[in-house]
């Protein structure tokens, strides 16, 4: 009796670590994304920032200021796109990892709930007998 009780104990505690194990790596995978996109994003701001620091240090002329402060405007427009853009991007991981997370926790949630059964229903066919 002690034998079946601590393999079916092992039994639930490997599939908790499996599930578990699968939630972790399916967040890794989403983080992974996210920080991928974020970093991109952070590239071309880096680049474009470089680019309008490099015209203004070469601006001399009121036209050149003037020329500066389109390229300013440019600047922040592009950016708030690009916060946009990336926004819906990281919602849309965010949401495909919810979902995978889900789908695991009904995949586990069915394999304990047959697992808890088994035995009920061997031990009935048992006390048929």
């Amino acid at each position: 009796m002690t034998q079946q009780l601590n393999s079916q104990v092992f039994a639930y505690a490997r599939q908790f670590a499996d599930g578990a194990f699968k939630a972790q790596s399916i967040a890794l995978q989403g983080l992974e994304q996210i920080a991928g996109l974020q970093l991109g994003v952070l590239e071309k701001q880096s680049a474009a920032a470089n680019d309008f620091f490099a015209v203004a240090a070469e601006a001399r002329t009121a036209d050149g200021l003037r020329g500066l402060w389109e390229k300013g405007f440019a600047l922040n427009r592009d950016s708030a796109e690009r916060a946009v853009t990336v926004a819906r991007e990281i919602l849309a991981v965010t949401q495909k990892t919810a979902e995978s997370l889900g789908e695991l926790a009904k995949e586990q949630q069915q394999v304990v709930k047959e697992a808890v059964t088994a035995p009920v229903v061997e031990a009935k066919k048992a006390a048929a007998k």
